[in-house]
């Protein structure tokens, strides 16, 4: 593995260079783990002008010096012992050491007070802005990421399943909530990708609902929303169902309208596809049944080290979608006072060659009555 994040390193180089900066400074964590293989707490990571000018920069833990077991062992570390000062402006001294005329910085990650300090350790050195460079890297992934996302999304699919099977009226939603995220454990995840989301009756189909102490009822929609963290990659899985009882004549007109929606904006999924088009895919079934205030803001998100990273699936988002980049689909509609529906898959993008969409989270999506 240490061959690919070098790799990446490199990569980034060559950008900063493009740009007039002989190195660059990372901050964000997740883009530190993406670079380094790791990120232990408080750690930045500076990409010198040449590859043996890389370092890591940790703070000592209470402990000693932080561990992660998946660091690239080829990566010169640096400790910042305590008291010692901020690694981020240890960095900037040591690429002014380096001979780097300008240092690219995650500006979006800094206070300002720490681009203050930056900038006073090192006057000659100009300090540019790196904006989402790192972030861009990571949207394409190789197949060593995907392979994790699909265990992740393997961890998700039984924790989801096993839950099925148990008895749920009465049940809380936060109880179930809590039930997941265990689950997920025992199946061998890292923990849960982010908060789980339970939600029940007129709560069910909302966006990032958090889970209450409202009690199962027959004849709810149960609309569930989790995902896995394994080794560090996210997915998100969601489904609905009916409790208890066989659904309404409302239930099953509003399933079937997500569902279509779902489906549509999954078989948008191509490399060239334009992010918009993938929302008007499926928001435009939602739309056309009278839902547009009713809907979610946008149709899925990229997925990875973050479980909501580029490219965004929304009706104002810019670019087009390459292959090997894995995304949610993820439309709901939630009726105020009566609740909805809410179905979210995480797929890879794949050319037609290649079979298309691989649809990395396989719960069953028929509307059970459970």
């Amino acid at each position: 593995m240490s061959e690919v994040y070098a790799d990446r390193r490199v990569r980034l180089r060559d950008r900063c260079a493009a740009a007039g900066s002989s190195a660059a400074l990372v901050s964000r964590p997740a883009n530190v783990r993406y670079l380094a293989g790791g990120s232990p707490p408080g750690a930045v990571l500076l990409v010198g002008p040449e590859p043996d000018a890389d370092v890591l920069l940790c703070p000592v833990a209470p402990g000693g010096e932080p561990a992660d077991g998946r660091l690239d062992e080829a990566l010169r570390r640096q400790v910042v012992p305590t008291g010692g000062g901020d690694p981020a402006v240890a960095a900037v001294d040591l690429a002014r050491r380096a001979g780097a005329d300008a240092l690219a910085v995650e500006e979006h990650d800094l206070t300002v007070a720490r681009h203050r300090a930056m900038g006073s350790v090192a006057p000659g050195l100009r300090l540019a802005d790196l904006a989402c460079a790192v972030e861009q890297l990571r949207i394409v992934k190789d197949e060593d990421e995907i392979a994790c996302l699909r265990i992740a999304a393997e961890i998700a699919d039984q924790a989801l399943g096993e839950l099925l099977e148990s008895i749920l009226v009465g049940r809380t939603e936060r109880h179930l909530a809590l039930e997941l995220e265990r689950r997920l454990v025992d199946h061998g995840a890292d923990g849960a990708a982010f908060p789980t989301s339970v939600a029940t009756g007129p709560h069910s189909g909302r966006r990032g609902h958090r889970p209450s102490d409202r009690r199962v009822e027959e004849g709810d929609f149960l609309s569930v929303c989790l995902g896995a963290d394994y080794r560090g990659y996210r997915c998100e899985i969601g489904r609905t169902f009916v409790i208890g009882t066989t659904p309404a004549d409302w239930q099953i007109e509003l399933y079937e309208l997500v569902f279509a929606a779902q489906r549509a904006g999954r078989e948008a999924l191509a490399p060239g596809a334009e992010y918009r088009d993938v929302d008007r895919a499926a928001r435009q079934i939602l739309e056309s049944a009278g839902h547009a205030e009713a809907a979610v803001p946008l149709t899925g998100h990229g997925v990875g080290l973050e479980i909501d990273e580029d490219p965004q699936l929304s009706p104002s988002a810019m670019g087009k979608l390459d292959a090997c980049v894995p995304v949610t689909v993820e439309p709901g509609v939630h009726l105020p006072g009566r609740g909805g529906v809410r179905i979210d898959d995480t797929l890879v993008v794949r050319q037609e060659a290649d079979g298309g969409p691989e649809l990395l989270t396989i719960t069953t999506k028929e509307l059970l009555a459970l």
